[in-house]
């Protein structure tokens, strides 16, 4: 069985012309949005978010899709978050660097939905739903996020999302980020990796590159 569900917690006007935007009937109106976060441990409830990335997609007049914009923030803890030192030493974030230029969770929301909207007033679309790399945990992250702040008209669908380790297991066999984009002849530098605006741009890459893939196969007729 399968559930759809919309809530009121978001709005956005697309009686406009832009509703034929190819963008918006890819995905039954929704426009995919790459997220990814690096944190103080596994538990979205109890461990600190530290940086968070999203660079929205876009589709060309062919049916092609392509990275669009991306935003970043490293992000303060926020009151009594857990941060385990083994989590620190996998990403290599230091929370100390006096160059962090960290910002508050609700800034970063605040500005990451401020374009998320834009795009989909651009692109037609209803709603964002989001493409992760493991969904589930950005998607629950960012969901606990948006709890402690209270953050206002979030243009996320609250369960949906992709997930490019799945469809990169269908595409290319492999589930782990860098070696889907290796057998995907996507560039990836390791020493790169694990920061969440590197990781961001490199899943939307991977995502566009599955999505037009299966469309060049014949896998999509809208266009």
């Amino acid at each position: 069985m399968t559930t759809d569900y919309m809530d009121n917690t978001f709005t956005e006007d697309t009686s406009t012309s832009k509703q034929h935007h190819p963008m918006s009937q890819r995905f039954r109106g929704y426009l995919p949005v790459v997220i990814d976060v690096e944190t103080g441990g596994f538990n979205a409830a109890t461990d600190a978010l530290l940086e968070i990335a999203a660079t929205t997609i876009s589709m060309d007049d062919d049916g092609l899709l392509y990275p669009e914009h991306s935003y970043f923030y490293r992000i303060e803890p926020f009151e009594g978050a857990n941060i385990e030192a083994s989590a620190l030493e996998f990403t290599g974030i230091k929370l100390d660097h006096p160059l962090r230029a960290a910002v508050k969770e609700d800034i970063a929301l605040t500005e990451i939905f401020r374009g998320v909207r834009k795009s989909l007033k651009a692109n037609g679309c209803k709603r964002a739903i989001l493409v992760g790399h493991n969904s589930s945990f950005d998607l629950n992250f960012l969901n606990a996020a948006i709890v402690r702040t209270d953050a206002k008209r979030n243009p996320f669908h609250p369960f949906s999302s992709f997930d490019t380790a799945t469809l990169a297991g269908l595409a290319y066999g492999q589930t782990v980020l860098a070696k889907a984009c290796e057998a995907a002849r996507i560039d990836f530098d390791q020493k790169e990796a694990h920061s969440a605006r590197y990781d961001t741009e490199k899943t939307a890459e991977l995502f566009c590159n599955i999505v037009n893939r299966w469309k060049e196969i014949g896998g999509w007729h809208g266009f």
